[in-house]
C-alpha cells in the first residue's frame, strides 16, 4: 500500500492560480493534485509520479501510467519506464472501465479543508467545488468583484483582471488593449467606435487557453470545421463550426471563432491550411490545443441597465452584462426581436426535479425548453416558457451546450437554480392574432433563399487560388460504368456544387486519368449539372452514361504552392498531405478542403442575404479581412471573427470564413478598407449582408 503525498494547501492562492478541477495550485503541464483520505493500493499507483493514476493508460507491455506522465516521458525517451521496451504513445490505450471506476471512487478531502470539511469520491470533487464548496465560491466571487462590477450594478468603469477565471486550469487570460491602427487589410467594424459614441468605447476581451480533449480511439474525429491558414486571407486557423453530438461538442470547451495556435505542441498559427488540417487529423489519444478565444467586449462606460416592463418579476439583461459566475467574459446579450431574461427557480430540496424538458434543434446550436411539466417547479413559477433558449445555468455558458450538460448542472445545483434564457418576440399569424397561449409563441423565420452570384458581384478568387476546366471524351460500352461517386448539389449544405468524391479503379475514367477526386462537375453530354440537386444529378449521370460516347466537363480548383509544400515535407508529412486529397477507399464521408472552394469561379457561387438588426449604438459584432492590399492586390472580404454577445453572434447564420459579397446590395468588389468601414458604420439599426459560405474542413 502506498500513502499518497499530500499536496500543498491552496491557502493564499489567488483565483487565477487555483486549478478549477482539483482546487490545488499546480503548473499547467502538471497533473491534478488530490488529498486522499485512505492509503491507495499499489496497483493503482503510477510508476512515474508515484501518485494514484490520473487518466490511466495501458502499454502493450502491461504497465499502467498517468497519461500526462507517460506523454511527458515519451517526449524525451522511446521506451517503457519499467522494462525499457520500445514504446510510442499511439501504441497505448486507455485503461479498462473497471480501473477508471476504482480510481474515481477513491475518497478525497476538499482542498479548502480549513473552511470545508467535506469528503467525497474523487470524481465528485469538481462538482463539489463549483456548486457546494463555500470557500471556492467565495474565492470566485471575490475575483469577479475585482474583475468587473456586478451585472445588475454596472457603474463606472469595468476593468478585466488579467489571469482571472478561465475555462481550463492551464489558462492565460488577457484583455486586449484598445485597438490602434489596423494591420494592413484588416477591417474591424466590430471594434470601431462612432464619433458620436466616444464614451462607449469598448475593448475586446480575448483569452489564450489550453484545451485537452481525450479520445477513446486515437483516430476518433474531433467534430469541428476549420477555415483559414497562412495561405488564405484569414491568416490564422479558425474554428468555423462545432458539429452537434461530436467529441468536441461533448467536451464543450471549443467554440466557433476560436483561433487554434498549437496542436500537441506543434505551432499551426502561421502554417498553410492543408498542413494545419494534417496535424489536426493525426491519430493520438489526447489532443492538446492552445486556442485564442474571444470573450466579448469589456465596456469602459457601460450603458444604463434596461429595466423590465411593468408587471413582470423577471429581469431582462442588458447586452454584455449577463451574470457569469464562471468568469469567462461578458455574458449573452439580446438578439434583435428578442429579450434576455434571468429566472431563479427555488427547489424544496436538492433532489426535487424542476419539471423541464430540454431539447436541441437541428437548425440552431444550444439548449431549448421543449415543455414544462404540469405541477413542476418551473410550471408553478411561470416565468420560463416553451421554446426559450437557455443561455446559462448557474453561470455555466450553454450557448453551445447540450441538454445532457444542462441536466448535469441542474442535478448538481443547490436549492436555487439561476437560468438566463433568450426569448423570441411572439409574431401573430397573418390576418389575426396568435391563438396559442403564452409560452408557446415562437418567431416564424422564413427559409433562407439562395441565389446565383449576380454578374455585378463577380470577382477573381483570392490570391493564390484559381481553377481550370477539363474535358474528357470517351468511347465506351453502353453498360460500362464511369466509376465515380459524387456528393453535393443545390439541396446540400451551403449549396456546394456537385463534386467527385472518388474515382473507382474499375471505371473507364480511372484509366483515362484526367478526372480527379474533388473535381466539380459542369456538364455531361451538354447537360448542365451546376444547378441540379444531388438526386437530379445522379439521374442525369445514369441516363447519359448509358450512351456509347460521353463528353464530361469538370472544373479543377488549384492552390498555388501545394506542390512545393509536398516536396519540402519529409516522408511522413508528405504522406499526410497526400491523404487529404486522395482518400482511402473505405472513407465514405470524404469532402474537399475549405481552400478547394476558394478557387471556384464566381458564376458557380450560391449567395444568400443575411439581415442583422440592432437597437442601439452597439457593434455589429464581426471583424473582416480583405480589400485592396499593396502586397496581394484586390482580395475578397472574409469574416474573421464573430464576437460573443453581439447581433452577429446571436443571429447565428454568419460564420467565420464567409465571404461578404455585398452590403445592402452594393457590391464589395473593388472596395478597399476606407470604403467599406464607413459603409458599415452608416447602417445604424439594420444591415443586409450578401455572403457566400463554404463548409470548413472537417477534422
Amino acid at each position: 500500500m502506498t500513502e499518497a503525498r499530500a499536496p500543498s494547501a491552496p491557502a493564499g492562492l489567488s483565483w487565477a492560480q487555483v486549478c478549477k478541477e482539483c482546487g490545488q495550485g499546480h503548473g499547467g503541464q502538471e497533473g491534478h493534485l488530490y488529498e486522499y483520505l485512505d492509503e491507495v493500493d499499489d496497483e493503482l499507483i503510477c510508476h512515474i509520479c508515484l501518485q494514484p493514476l490520473l487518466r490511466p493508460m495501458d502499454t502493450p507491455c502491461g504497465h499502467t501510467y498517468c497519461f500526462q506522465c507517460l506523454s511527458s516521458f515519451l517526449r524525451e525517451q522511446d521506451f517503457c519506464p519499467v522494462d525499457r521496451q520500445r514504446l510510442q504513445l499511439h501504441q497505448c490505450r486507455s485503461s479498462s472501465l473497471l480501473v477508471r471506476n476504482l480510481l474515481d471512487k477513491l475518497t478525497v478531502l476538499c482542498p479548502f479543508h480549513a473552511h470545508c470539511q467535506q469528503q467525497m469520491q474523487r470524481c465528485e470533487l469538481q462538482p463539489h467545488l463549483h456548486n457546494r464548496c463555500p470557500a471556492f465560491r467565495k474565492l470566485r466571487e471575490e475575483a469577479e468583484k475585482r474583475k468587473r462590477p456586478a451585472w445588475n450594478e454596472l457603474k463606472g468603469r469595468a476593468e478585466g483582471e488579467p489571469g482571472a477565471d478561465a475555462k481550463h486550469p492551464a489558462t492565460q487570460s488577457r484583455t486586449a488593449a484598445p485597438r490602434g491602427p489596423a494591420e494592413p487589410g484588416l477591417v474591424n467594424p466590430a471594434f470601431e467606435e462612432s464619433e458620436d459614441e466616444a464614451p462607449l468605447r469598448s475593448s475586446l476581451v480575448a483569452e489564450a487557453s489550453v484545451v485537452e480533449i481525450y479520445r477513446d480511439e486515437p483516430e476518433e474525429e474531433l467534430g469541428v470545421r476549420i477555415v483559414g491558414g497562412k495561405d488564405t486571407p484569414l491568416g490564422n486557423i479558425v474554428i468555423q463550426e462545432v458539429l452537434r453530438d461530436s467529441l468536441a461538442a461533448r467536451d464543450g470547451k471549443l467554440a466557433p471563432g476560436d483561433h487554434i495556435l498549437e496542436v500537441n505542441d506543434v505551432n499551426v498559427a502561421c502554417v498553410p491550411h492543408r498542413r494545419a488540417i494534417a496535424v489536426l487529423r493525426r491519430p493520438c489519444p489526447l489532443l492538446r490545443l492552445t486556442v485564442m478565444q474571444e470573450k466579448g467586449f469589456s465596456t469602459r462606460n457601460p450603458r444604463p441597465e434596461h429595466h423590465p416592463p411593468p408587471g413582470t418579476n423577471a429581469t431582462p439583461l442588458s447586452l454584455g452584462s449577463a451574470p457569469n459566475n464562471s468568469g469567462s467574459g461578458p455574458g449573452p446579450g439580446p438578439q434583435p426581436g428578442s429579450t434576455v431574461t434571468q429566472v431563479m427557480l427555488v427547489k424544496r430540496d436538492r433532489s426535487e426535479p424542476l419539471g423541464i424538458k430540454l431539447i436541441r434543434k437541428s437548425e440552431e446550436p444550444g439548449v431549448f425548453i421543449l415543455d414544462l411539466l404540469a405541477g413542476g417547479v418551473a410550471a408553478k413559477d411561470g416565468k420560463l416558457r416553451n421554446n426559450d433558449k437557455v443561455l446559462a445555468i448557474n453561470g455555466h455558458d450553454l450557448r453551445h451546450g447540450t441538454p445532457e450538460s444542462a441536466a448535469q448542472i441542474i442535478q448538481a445545483s443547490e436549492v436555487r437554480v439561476n437560468f438566463v434564457v433568450m426569448r423570441q418576440a411572439e409574431v401573430p399569424e397573418e390576418g389575426g392574432t396568435s391563438t396559442e397561449g403564452p409560452g408557446r409563441g415562437s418567431r416564424r423565420v422564413p427559409e433562407t433563399q439562395y441565389f446565383r452570384r449576380r454578374s455585378t458581384y463577380v470577382k477573381d478568387p483570392p490570391g493564390g487560388f484559381s481553377s481550370q476546366e477539363k474535358t474528357v471524351s470517351l468511347k465506351k460500352e453502353p453498360r460500362l460504368s464511369l466509376g465515380i461517386t459524387i456528393a453535393g448539389g443545390r439541396d446540400s449544405r451551403s449549396r456546394v456544387p456537385v463534386y467527385i468524391t472518388s474515382v473507382q479503379p474499375v471505371g473507364c475514367l480511372h484509366r483515362d486519368g484526367t478526372i480527379k477526386t474533388g473535381d466539380v462537375l459542369l456538364s455531361i453530354n451538354g447537360v448542365d449539372l451546376t444547378q441540379l440537386t444531388y438526386s437530379e444529378a445522379v439521374s442525369v449521370l445514369k441516363a447519359q452514361t448509358a450512351q456509347a460516347s460521353v463528353v464530361l466537363r469538370v472544373v479543377q480548383t488549384i492552390t498555388e504552392g501545394e506542390e512545393e509544400e509536398e516536396e519540402e515535407g519529409d516522408g511522413e508529412h508528405k504522406e499526410e498531405l497526400e491523404m487529404l486529397e486522395n482518400p482511402r477507399e473505405d472513407d465514405l464521408n470524404w469532402a474537399p478542403l475549405w481552400t478547394r472552394w476558394l478557387g471556384l469561379p464566381s458564376h458557380m457561387h450560391w449567395c444568400r442575404d443575411i439581415v442583422l438588426q440592432k437597437t442601439n449604438a452597439e457593434s455589429w459584432g464581426f471583424s473582416i479581412v480583405g480589400g485592396y492590399e499593396e502586397t496581394h492586390g484586390q482580395q475578397p472580404f472574409f469574416i474573421k471573427t464573430i464576437v460573443p454577445g453581439t447581433p452577429a453572434h446571436f443571429d447565428g447564420r454568419l460564420k467565420c470564413g464567409d465571404e461578404i459579397v455585398a452590403v445592402n446590395g452594393a457590391t464589395t468588389v473593388g472596395m478597399n478598407n476606407s470604403s467599406l468601414i464607413p459603409l458599415l458604420k452608416l447602417q445604424k439599426n439594420k444591415v443586409t449582408l450578401t455572403v457566400v459560405s463554404w463548409p470548413g474542413s472537417l477534422v
